[in-house]
């Protein structure tokens, strides 16, 4: 097979990857005028047989452009980029339906797709007979469909409509009964284009949660996404795609880090940016430089309620010997992994974090009150103008944070170039031990748009300090108290032992 032959191969399942993709590109022919695409038929061939050089009544546009990546079995790899970057060419030419004009992509395995809303159903035939027809496509033998059939609709829940026309359906019955037709035949690789969009939070939920589920079960999933936070949610690892090109691949933190300094850049700005990530050529800071801060500082691991061992540990052990330490600052703690955006008519400075009664620390302990500030120099003049604070474990998970924006009564109307602004958050520990990343930003009105004016993501590193006799688990402390009582045996209540 030629390098630019594409081929879908069903390989056998010894081999170690689940999709390869080598040098995929994908041009389209873009006519200005309904009547250049007759030109181009007839006028090059009439100026070529005259001995001229043959004129183009067409743009190419490049939809992609020389991507490579692999995925490996059992791997969730994420792909995330702007509008219009390729994502969904991409996918569509790794499912097969389309070619792509130049590389290859090999498939070991049965994949099941939800590209796009309904793709693949026949609107004049009914749910239940377009559950059949995709699994027909998709090589499940009829017999073994109609003993999965149950499960679908069931996972679907759209009641009777299962056996009305799908030209009846709303949006959201559409994604239900796809995603849970292309779930429900076992597949050895999921591909889901931004489906998930569509439809409620209880659905969803079911989602995620089924996603999971073939996570668990060693199942290789190819996920796009514009949230960032469930990229760093779902998967193992990801690509930023931009105008057709890969631009980087890694860990999910640092590559939605670097998307969302893209996608909140200004026309003129994304440019520079762009080439900056181009410039990083694998070396982008991932959570490596992280775990290395957190080395510095001998800190223990997070409170994981999935760990056994908290459930097992002697209670008069090394979690119960933990000294009582105060808050402090350790100079060795750095974020190594601060992500400074595109400053768009404001720069943020001076962060810091600090006790109440004014002490720069960075070491908290559970419970207490702290002050988050950083400073703001204007640039520009800017309307509606709202401050943020944002907080996010080591891993990228983001816990949550505050936006005066929100609040009608907390936003400020109005800012002037030269004007310098302090921003003070006073806010509860109520992160269990472990490391996290503060972050910060600032948004505001100019010429009736909103934009982010600058924004510093994981600014700042703080760590958790070990609590002594806490029995909460996981990231965050919800004060959950057990109230425990004893009921007297079954004889005591006249009931005789059997």
């Amino acid at each position: 097979m030629s390098s630019n032959d594409f081929a879908i191969e069903a390989g056998e399942h010894t081999s170690h990857f689940a999709i390869r993709v080598r040098d995929v590109s994908k041009h389209y022919v873009m006519f200005e005028r309904p009547e250049d695409r007759f030109k181009q038929m007839i006028v090059p061939r009439l100026e070529r047989l005259i001995g001229r050089s043959p004129r183009r009544y067409f743009r190419d546009f490049a939809a992609l452009s020389g991507i490579s990546f692999e995925v490996g079995r059992g791997e969730t790899v994420g792909i995330i980029g702007r509008n219009g970057s390729g994502k969904s060419t991409l996918l569509q030419i790794i499912c097969g339906t389309l070619q792509p004009t130049v590389g290859s992509v090999e498939v070991n395995g049965r994949i099941a797709a939800l590209l796009e809303l309904g793709a693949g159903f026949n609107p004049e035939f009914t749910g239940r007979e377009n559950v059949f027809l995709n699994a027909s496509i998709l090589g499940v033998p009829r017999k073994e469909m109609e003993w999965r059939f149950d499960d679908i609709a069931r996972f679907a829940d759209i009641g009777p409509f299962i056996d009305q026309p799908v030209k009846t359906y709303s949006s959201g019955m559409y994604v239900r009964l796809a995603f849970a037709t292309a779930i429900n035949v076992d597949p050895d690789i999921l591909v889901v284009d931004e489906a998930l969009s569509v439809g409620d939070e209880a659905f969803q939920r079911k989602c995620y949660a089924r996603i999971e589920d073939i996570k668990d079960k060693g199942g290789t999933i190819l996920f796009v996404s514009h949230g960032a936070q469930t990229i760093v949610q779902l998967c193992t690892r990801a690509i930023l795609l931009d105008g057709g090109e890969k631009i980087l691949e890694g860990n999910p933190k640092a590559v939605t880090g670097q998307y969302q300094r893209l996608v909140n850049a200004s026309p003129d700005g994304a440019s520079a940016i762009r080439s900056d990530i181009l410039a990083l050529s694998g070396s982008s800071p991932d959570e490596s430089a992280v775990r290395q801060g957190q080395a510095k500082t001998h800190q223990p691991p997070v409170n994981d309620p999935s760990d056994s061992s908290l459930w097992t540990e002697d209670l008069e052990g090394s979690a119960g010997a933990v000294a009582d330490i105060s808050d402090y600052l350790d100079d060795g703690m750095q974020s190594q992994s601060l992500e400074s955006h595109e400053e768009r008519g404001a720069h943020i400075h001076s962060m810091r974090v600090l006790t109440l009664s004014g002490n720069q620390v960075n070491v908290l302990r559970l419970g207490r009150r702290y002050v988050f500030e950083y400073q703001v120099d204007f640039d520009l003049s800017a309307q509606d103008v709202g401050f943020g604070i944002w907080i996010r474990t080591m891993e990228g998970y983001g816990l949550g944070g505050a936006q005066t924006i929100r609040s009608p009564g907390q936003r400020t109307k109005s800012v002037y170039a030269a004007q310098s602004m302090s921003v003070r958050w006073e806010f509860s520990c109520s992160m269990l031990p472990g490391v996290y990343f503060l972050s910060c930003g600032v948004t505001g009105t100019r010429d009736s748009e909103r934009i982010v004016m600058h924004r510093i993501m994981d600014a700042l590193m703080v760590r958790v300090a070990p609590e002594t006799g806490s029995i909460a688990v996981g990231r965050v402390d919800f004060g959950a108290q057990p109230y425990i009582s004893q009921r007297p045996p079954p004889t005591a209540l006249g009931i005789e032992d059997r």
